[in-house]
């Protein structure tokens, strides 16, 4: 499999195209003020930052598991999606996103036990029992929001603040706890009947018409923790590090290699072993959540392969 061809930058111009935001990881195309053109690149990005490599086909991963959940969630939470013209991207519906990221945890596990460890007994207004071990399964799962940076950092925030704030109205901010339980319940239950467990994952909503939707990605590896179900308990019981399938793994070798983007801190090189390495585990857990062989697409110019596919489906609401 060819590890060489990514798609790091994008520059469209589609038939349309009123602006483009340049995110983290997707660049948004806003077409005619009505829709969305999302193109999910292989940028990574960790604590904050995007890293100085891309990874081979972690768009089309991303684009493929998203498109999957939406799909099977639409049932329950209305959503954004329309389609999905290209491996690499989603057109759909543009709402006005809320400021707040919704994350949602059923155990004890990444920045949460990083904070609990160091003394910490209330997370985004939310008390947490004490005497609790690292990868142990909440009595029930919490909702810890954070507000939505374009730039730096996401900071931590309760729901009343949320409310105080007018970040949320009352009202909306019910519907998406409403919705993210929902969505956790029913991406718990499809992760365990692929041998997984949903760790922990965030959601993010919008306004259109005046209804809350879900928008944005849901249940990828970007967003979401995963670990392996079997072995769980044996590990969980003897103190052992859980085996996930996850962008955790990523952050973890930052950290080894002393960087948690701290002022003063300096981007390891990536080499070329590791890069591979986190493109494997990616397309593993593509394998995992939807059972389904990975068909990588054709890399050699996937920009031009973009513009065409988009270009034919907007072609086709003329």
């Amino acid at each position: 499999m060819n590890m060489t061809s990514t798609l790091t930058s994008t520059s469209f111009n589609f038939p349309g195209q009123r602006s483009v935001y340049h995110g983290k990881v997707r660049d948004m195309y806003d077409i005619d003020g009505d829709i969305l053109v999302m193109v999910a690149t292989d940028r990574i990005s960790a604590f904050d930052v995007v890293l100085p490599k891309g990874i081979s086909f972690k768009g089309q991963v991303l684009n493929q598991i998203a498109a999957s959940f939406l799909d099977a969630t639409a049932d329950i939470v209305p959503n954004w999606k329309l389609a999905t013209p290209d491996p690499m991207v989603t057109v759909g519906l543009k709402a006005e996103g809320f400021r707040v990221e919704m994350i949602i945890r059923g155990y004890l596990t990444g920045s949460a036990w990083r904070e609990y460890k160091a003394g910490c007994r209330e997370l985004c207004g939310v008390r947490l029992p004490d005497g609790m071990r690292e990868n142990e399964r909440f009595p029930e799962p919490i909702i810890t929001p954070t507000t939505k940076a374009d730039e730096g950092h996401d900071e931590n925030i309760s729901r009343e603040d949320i409310i105080r704030q007018g970040l949320v109205s009352a009202d909306d901010y019910a519907v998406m706890e409403r919705y993210t339980r929902a969505l956790f319940q029913r991406g718990t239950e499809i992760a365990a009947s692929k041998g997984l467990i949903l760790v922990d994952t965030k959601y993010e909503f919008g306004k259109r018409d005046g209804k809350v939707i879900l928008i944005d990605e849901i249940h990828t590896p970007d967003s979401s923790r995963y670990f392996y179900a079997e072995g769980y308990e044996q590990r969980f019981a003897n103190g052992e590090p859980q085996r996930q399938l996850s962008k955790e793994f990523v952050r973890q070798w930052l950290i080894d290699h002393n960087f948690m983007n701290r002022p003063g801190d300096v981007m390891p090189q990536l080499t070329d072993t590791f890069v591979q390495n986190i493109s494997e585990r990616y397309i593993e857990l593509y394998e995992h959540i939807t059972g389904q062989t990975f068909s990588p697409a054709p890399a050699n110019d996937i920009a031009a392969r973009i513009e065409n596919n988009v270009n034919a489906w907007l072609a086709t609401r003329q």
